[in-house]
């Protein structure tokens, strides 16, 4: 192993400083303890707009990938972006206790949630953040208002065998140079924002506690779900088939309203959003009832 295959905390923290610094200039943050552990959150936005909880996907994933999403979502909510407990970023575990079960989790937000004073946000997430946001609206109902998944993996569809196969060797043998061909590969050979690629090589490596798996939330659950959600799902991505994850959603959920994004691929969101859909996803959020 070289020196580039091995992680380094502070090339790691200057990667996810370059990145953050695209966020609106009157960002602020907060680390919020919880049983799990400290959080760290950014936060934008009036002080009295209704909060917007943001999660972001597995893997080198962190609150700063939603840095295009940031200045249009602020304008009208109280935006707090998270790093996950255990996963890259600025989130410190519990040595003692860590989320194990999705019950876990969600006990995790909800303590997360009363740090931040906040009784009920709107809730999203991309990939397996979006996992998270699914699980923990169908357990807390009461404290979501609308409910946005951004192409979730494992919610509706499972991964597919070539998204698998070609994550692998990132997975098993973390290194920048295997991060890199596997987002090439993913994103089509697509222009990446080259902060963002930079910040995704420099958290290979990183020593993540092992996250919480589980399977796919029941169908009668999701039936269940009365609140308002936006599925935006990427046309162009290899993560899953985003038709068959749109026709399952729209046979489940009561209240969707599913986009497909075209030429979009998995690993470009959510920093490669088209802006357009910062607009969309405003309107929606707007909106009340379900």
């Amino acid at each position: 192993m070289n020196a580039r295959d091995t992680y380094d905390a502070d090339d790691f923290l200057l990667a996810y400083d370059k990145v953050m610094a695209k966020w609106p200039a009157a960002r602020e943050t907060a680390s919020v303890p919880t049983p799990f552990g400290t959080t760290h959150v950014t936060m934008c936005g009036p002080a009295d707009g209704p909060s917007l909880l943001l999660l972001p996907g597995g893997g080198g994933a962190t609150s700063a990938s939603w840095y295009v999403q940031a200045a249009e979502l602020s304008r009208t909510h109280r935006v707090f972006a998270v790093d996950l407990i255990g996963a890259p970023g600025r989130s410190t575990p519990d040595r003692d206790r860590r989320p194990r079960t999705v019950a876990d989790l969600s006990a995790w937000l909800d303590a997360l949630l009363d740090g931040l004073g906040v009784s009920e946000t709107d809730l999203g997430g991309h990939s397996y953040g979006a996992w998270i946001a699914l699980h923990h609206a169908m357990r807390a109902p009461d404290r979501v208002r609308h409910l946005v998944l951004l192409d979730p993996t494992r919610c509706f569809a499972g991964l597919s065998p070539a998204y698998l196969l070609h994550a692998l060797p990132s997975l098993l043998r973390p290194a920048p140079r295997r991060v890199r061909a596997f987002l090439e590969w993913e994103t089509g050979g697509s222009v990446l924002d080259p902060d963002w690629l930079a910040l995704q090589e420099a958290a290979a490596g990183f020593s993540s506690v092992r996250p919480v798996t589980g399977p796919r939330p029941a169908p009668d659950a999701l039936r269940g779900l009365g609140l308002p959600v936006l599925l935006l799902l990427a046309g162009n991505g290899r993560a899953h088939d985003a038709s068959e994850v749109a026709a399952r959603a729209e046979a489940l959920l009561p209240h969707v309203a599913t986009t497909v994004l075209p030429d979009v691929s998995h690993h470009q969101l959510p920093h490669a959003m088209p802006p357009a859909v910062s607009s969309r996803l405003s309107d929606f959020l707007g909106r009340s009832g379900g």
